[in-house]
Parts: C-alpha cells; structure tokens; sequence
C-alpha cells in the first residue's frame, strides 16, 4: 500500500514531561486508521503534531520526522499551508459564532477564493460531504450556535472539508452526540475514505472495530500494538495490554 504519512522516532514533551517517545507508524493512503488506548496514553499529541498544532504552545518540544508524501512536514516555517492538508476535528463541537454559510466558506476565503458562486458551490459540496445540507439548506444565514450538538459536530467536519484537506484527523468526534448521529458520521467517513486518509483517535472500542482499516493501541506514549482489524479484534495481538483494553478490564 502507498504511504500517505511516515511518522518516525518522534518524541514529544510537554516540559519535562515525555508523553510520546520513539513512536514510529506509517499510515497509507486512502485508510481509515483508528487509535486507541486509555487516556493520557498520548493519542490527541499524536493527531496534533500530524497537523502541528503543537507549534501554538510554546511548552511543547516535538522531535522525530513526519513525512506527508515523503516531504518533510517540518521544513517550512509556516505552517499553514500544512492545515489546509491535513484537517483537524476536535471533540467538542464548536460553530464559529458566524453563519452556516460563513463557518464552511471561512477556509476558501481567507485562502483567496471571492467569487460567490464558488464559495457556493463549495459550501453545498462540503454539507453533503458531511449530511448537514437537508438539516440545514433552508437557513444557511441562521446562526451556526444554534445547531444542535450533532449539527455542529457536523458542521465542524464540513469546515475541515472546505479545504479538501488530504488527510482528515478526527479526535473522539463522537463523545458528545446522539448514537443516531454517530452512525451517520461514521457513514460519511465510509465515504469520505475514497477521496482521503482518516485518522482517528477514539475511546469507543465498536467504533474503532467498525470504522478502522487497522487500529494501533497506544499507552504511555507508545503503539504496543499494530494491525489489521480483523487481525486486533480476532485476538492476534502482541500485548496482553491490548486485549485486557478491549475487553474493557482499564482505560
């Protein structure tokens, strides 16, 4: 399979505290790849250095390589180029306090974009990417803030999209929705899957056997375990740790 993102020795502080050290994972292209593992095992500082967010604090040291494409996702200074590649989803939901229509076209904006039938187009495009535009068509100039939860969550994974991003990070998108809601983003990722590569990190051991390609298990800061799914959830594991997770006896 072709590598999307090679990730390599990375080791990642937060002061003197190490939560990721010598990680190394490649992720291919056009996968879903699910994350687990109990919390601070260091999943969520994985998704942001991916994108690097983690240049926003100043307390943070990143060491290693990421290659996205097997370019280096360090050499440029700016690293803004990189969001527009790599999307992120955080597990809260939150609308910019701005329109629906604002919120999805925000990206291509401040990229340059300023005809209004594109912007258009790319707002309905990114809605039904996400199956926000039924809910949603009829008052595009409504206030974002006024969705519901599950809207919103929505709406922030049709704002990540606006930028056709190459690589989607999802960070437990699902720990504060509606079951129903879940299973319809979980079929939207189903989708989004042709076009893309999808990280997700999730506590919800069912939603990492029905989304993922492959799942990684992580704790302390390490992947003790790698594989296909039917693979980890058919008991082929390397660590006990990993099945005394899943069977739900720590996290």
């Amino acid at each position: 399979m072709e590598k999307k993102i090679e990730i390599k020795n990375l080791k990642v502080s937060y002061g003197k505290n190490i939560v990721i050290e010598n990680l190394n994972l490649d992720i291919y292209k056009n996968e879903i790849i699910a994350i687990i593992g109990p919390a601070n095992s260091g999943k969520s500082s994985l998704l942001r250095c991916l994108n690097r967010m983690t240049d926003f604090n100043q307390d943070i040291t990143v060491r290693g390589t990421i290659l996205l494409d097997g370019e280096d996702i360090m050499a440029d200074e700016d690293s803004t180029f990189l969001r527009r590649r790599i999307g992120m989803v955080s597990p809260l939901p939150v609308g910019l306090p701005m329109t629906i229509k604002e919120n999805v076209t925000f990206a291509p904006r401040m990229g340059g974009c300023k005809d209004e039938a594109e912007l258009d187009a790319i707002m309905e495009d990114c809605l039904k990417k996400a199956a926000l535009w039924d809910e949603v068509k009829d008052r595009l100039n409504g206030l974002a803030t006024k969705l519901s939860g599950g809207q919103q969550q929505r709406l922030t994974i049709a704002r990540a999209l606006s930028h056709s991003p190459e690589v989607l990070c999802l960070d437990e998108f699902s720990i504060a929705i509606d079951p129903v809601t879940t299973m319809k983003i979980e079929a939207v990722l189903q989708e989004l899957k042709k076009d893309m590569t999808i990280v997700m990190v999730t506590n919800v051991i069912n939603q990492a056997k029905r989304l993922g390609d492959r799942t990684a298990m992580m704790l302390h800061g390490e992947i003790i375990d790698l594989a296909p799914n039917a693979e980890i959830f058919g008991g082929k594991l390397k660590s006990q740790k990993t099945k005394d997770y899943i069977e739900g006896l720590f996290g």
